[in-house]
């Protein structure tokens, strides 16, 4: 399959809007339109490190992937959190999963990002046999409120 990744661009929001609203369904939840405007505009604003790229086909979008940089305690250098990942689908096992990641990676390296990390549900069998082959699983547990 001939596969295309570059990042988002203004032209790209009714793409964007379509595969982000297909990721929010896969995982069963929805967010009110709000938050969608603000995503957009914070993708789309360059003082903010949020950023996000498309996986493109000759048929069309297939994947997205959003990610952002913060700081931390830990080490001198930002690091990049794998927000979003989708792949369609149809499009599932094409290696467009891997292209979004691989994109991040490069990102993150010209940034001089200290590390990549991303979390998934535990019962996201699929992406998972992905996630081992491309990523170390830590053994860290998310907590939220």
């Amino acid at each position: 399959m001939s596969l295309e990744i570059r990042p988002l661009g203004p032209d790209d929001h009714a793409a964007w809007r379509a595969l982000f609203t297909d990721y929010l369904t896969f995982y069963r939840t929805t967010r009110p339109e709000e938050v969608f405007t603000t995503t957009w505009a914070r993708l789309m604003d360059p003082e903010v490190r949020m950023h996000g790229a498309l996986a493109l086909t000759p048929a069309g979008p297939v994947g997205l992937v959003q990610w952002l940089y913060h700081l931390s305690t830990w080490e001198i250098p930002a690091r990049a959190y794998l927000n979003d990942l989708y792949v369609t689908e149809a499009a599932r096992g094409t290696g467009a999963g891997r292209a979004l990641i691989e994109h991040v990676y490069a990102d993150a390296d010209a940034c001089g990002a200290a590390t990549v990390y991303w979390t998934t549900e535990e019962n996201n069998h699929t992406a998972r046999r992905l996630y081992d082959r491309i990523g170390t699983l830590t053994p860290f547990i998310k907590y939220g409120r």
